[in-house]
């Protein structure tokens, strides 16, 4: 079975959300490893590092920590698609055993960014090929937060 192939069977999270900002700035903000540290990673697992070759083919690496107990969780991946303004997919994968998920498993995230008429910018959000359906809770809960991030990074950076 291929990737794509095993990728399609397992469970999928879809996410919509709508930002009061333009989608040349929510585009900023997921492809500038900079911005992306101020922002990703759920609000109990903030990220405090993001290395990023934002090109076809390049690699993405962020380490989450928790403010709790200063334990990390290592993710990364490779940038798959990329078409500016709109469009990003990467592989993401935990590293290593310590994910609630245990031995990880290769993912698929898809970002597709619309501009609305006003000036808003509508983020549709897909995880695909998620381990099982306590992974497919776990990441609904994670992004969920996330997405909250960057709704407040992008209220206090207009510009």
């Amino acid at each position: 079975m291929t990737l794509v192939e095993d990728i399609a069977v397992r469970p999928t999270l879809n996410m919509q959300r709508t930002f009061d900002a333009p989608r040349a700035l929510v585009w900023h903000a997921w492809s500038r490893p900079e911005v992306m540290v101020l922002w990703m990673g759920p609000v109990e697992w903030p990220a405090v590092s993001v290395v990023s070759d934002f090109r076809v083919g390049g690699a993405w690496r962020i380490c989450l920590k928790s403010p709790e107990t200063g334990e990390d969780l290592w993710q990364g991946g490779v940038y798959r698609e990329i078409v500016e303004p709109e469009r990003l997919a990467f592989t993401f994968k935990w590293e290593g055993d310590a994910h609630e998920d245990g031995p990880a498993v290769d993912t698929l995230v898809t970002v597709v960014l619309s501009e609305t008429g006003d000036g808003r910018t509508v983020m549709d959000f897909t995880h695909a090929g998620l381990k099982n359906e306590r992974s497919l809770t776990g990441h609904k809960h994670g992004w969920t937060s996330t997405a909250d991030r960057l709704e407040a990074w992008l209220a206090a950076n207009p510009d």
